[in-house]
């Protein structure tokens, strides 16, 4: 294992007050504040000489210094296939993800994951003081679209709290079956696990799941199949999915959730469900940012194609 990186930091006229704690989450952003604070108690940062504390605030031409632990290994193995990146900066890393692509390592699916992609294409992730990919939010193995991943732990959890306030705007376009009547409006139920399938979940408003919101509007319809835009306002695991087919239009090709049949043809090869628009907080910056995928060729066909009923 390599030594632990010593770092000398002094610190600037315009932080000055600032408590060190907070101070050092934003300059040294492989570490959380958890790990800072250890590092704090077991006497690992000085400041200027003398072993430092948390509640203290730093001066102008106060001389930080810590030694860095090395990142512990990931399980995780580098894998080199093409990723196609949006966006990209110190903090943040935007991804359009193909469908058929799984988040990260399960049972059955030791690689050839998404994890495994970015370890390879920035193996200077380092999140918490290991090698890993900060994974803000999932889409579903047959999902594409946008997706956002945190380059370190403070870019994690910033973004992690934006998610959890609410504050994160996405937008999907998804094809169902049917059209909905009424073709816009707000679905409010409650989503839970479906003891029937434990890989489903289910949602009925006596179901005891969570609260769950998720707004459509219906942008075209031939009658057998409608292109919605779909905003859901919280984060249930297969939301759309779920409320979509509780309303008795499911995603086409939704084989869980009964979108894998049609009356008219085959089912593709997955379900028509994209992220196509996600807008929050830039975690370095606090600017608004805005990420588009744009509609997939498979979706876009389905939907656009003459041919197609």
């Amino acid at each position: 294992m390599p030594p632990p990186k010593h770092l000398i930091l002094q610190v600037p006229e315009t932080d000055a007050g600032m408590r060190l704690v907070t101070w050092l989450i934003r300059r040294v952003r492989t570490l959380s504040r958890t790990q800072i604070q250890r590092l704090i108690h077991d006497g690992q940062i000085q400041v200027a000489g003398q072993p430092a504390r948390d509640d203290r605030p730093i001066h102008p031409g106060d001389q930080i210094e810590l030694d860095l632990p090395p990142p512990q290994a990931t399980f995780l193995q580098p894998q080199p296939f093409p990723l196609d990146i949006l966006y990209e900066d110190a903090d943040i890393l935007i991804v359009n993800k193909p469908p058929g692509l799984l988040m990260h390592p399960s049972t059955g699916h030791p690689d050839g994951t998404l994890a495994n992609a970015l370890i390879q294409l920035c193996p200077d992730l380092i999140i918490n003081n290991e090698i890993r990919p900060g994974l803000v939010h999932r889409l579903d193995r047959d999902t594409s679209g946008v997706l956002v991943v945190a380059k370190n732990a403070r870019a994690l959890t910033i973004l992690a709290r934006q998610f959890k306030q609410r504050t994160v705007t996405k937008e999907y376009l998804a094809v169902v079956l049917g059209q909905p009547d009424p073709p816009s409006d707000l679905i409010d139920v409650p989503i839970g696990p479906d003891p029937a399938h434990s890989h489903r979940m289910s949602a009925a408003p006596s179901s005891g799941g969570k609260s769950a919101l998720t707004r459509y509007v219906t942008l075209q319809t031939n009658g057998t199949q409608s292109l919605l835009r779909v905003l859901p306002e919280t984060g249930r695991r297969h939301q759309i999915r779920v409320h979509l087919a509780y309303r008795g239009h499911p995603v086409v090709g939704d084989r869980d959730y009964g979108g894998g049949t049609s009356e008219t043809q085959p089912p593709p090869p997955r379900q028509m469900l994209h992220a196509h628009r996600i807008q929050f907080r830039h975690p370095g910056t606090n600017a608004v940012c805005e990420f588009t995928a744009p509609l997939p060729v498979d979706i876009y066909l389905r939907v656009f194609n003459p041919e197609i009923e």
